[in-house]
């Protein structure tokens, strides 16, 4: 178990990484408040476990969210951002409100919880803030632009924020995973590999979570990309490109 105890909030905690992550922390010892779409899908009691109701699409919730759990919880020092969705296609097949509701919920609402957040962080004696991106901000694809943009954001907006935050006790980490084999794919017309190497596991990306969490003090953990060993895509619907 972890020396020291921290109280962390866990965005998306419903499924995959989130899940994974918010699973970890619990068996290392810590207080997880994790937040998800719908709270109520949060049904297994946990001692040390507390769920909220947080949606990313719908922003002008997130500033009282905010300011109740800093109220609940003082000793909020850590979250991990790891809530988002895919969506996948050449411009012209999005929608208007299906761009702006990606990047709200990929990016713009990540941003504004910070904001919300981040006073408070700030006079912690310790804080991390650690953002799941994607292998999506490294390089740009085909039926990917507004998928990938929200992804850039996020890390242009890490970086930044990390050097903002350079004479203050707050750490701000990005970890870019490739495919994770998580419910991520199911309403997407392609998936993962499934062979031994092809995938990875949500439990690689609580990993790195773990990692940065458990660095020296005197150290930030700037970013990780994290890939399977051999990239594999499969298409769920024969002849789509």
């Amino acid at each position: 178990m972890h020396t020291v105890s921290r109280t962390i909030l866990v965005t998306g905690a419903s499924s995959g990484i989130g899940r994974a992550t918010a699973r970890r922390l619990l068996a290392l010892g810590h207080y997880v408040i994790g937040s998800a779409r719908d709270c109520r899908c949060f049904t297994t009691e946990h001692p040390r476990f507390s769920g909220y109701t947080l949606d990313f699409s719908k922003p002008d919730s997130i500033p009282q969210l905010a300011r109740r759990l800093q109220q609940a919880y003082p000793a909020l020092d850590m979250v991990v951002f790891s809530a988002g969705y895919g969506q996948f296609g050449s411009l012209e097949e999005f929608s208007f409100d299906q761009i702006e509701r990606l990047m709200m919920v990929n990016f713009t609402g990540q941003a504004l919880l910070t904001r919300a957040l981040l006073p408070e962080l700030k006079r912690q004696e310790r804080c991390n803030l650690v953002y799941i991106g994607s292998e999506a901000a490294l390089q740009g694809s085909r039926k990917g632009s507004i998928y990938c943009a929200s992804k850039f954001a996020l890390r242009g907006f890490t970086q930044g924020l990390r050097d903002e935050c350079g004479n203050s006790r707050v750490r701000v980490s990005l970890v870019n995973p490739g495919m994770v084999q998580t419910p991520f794919f199911d309403d997407l017309s392609f998936m993962p590999g499934e062979g031994q190497g092809q995938v990875l596991q949500a439990d690689d990306v609580a990993d790195a979570v773990t990692y940065i969490l458990e660095a020296a003090t005197h150290m930030v953990v700037d970013e990780i990309n994290l890939s399977p060993a051999n990239k594999v895509i499969k298409f769920k619907t024969k002849g789509r490109q």
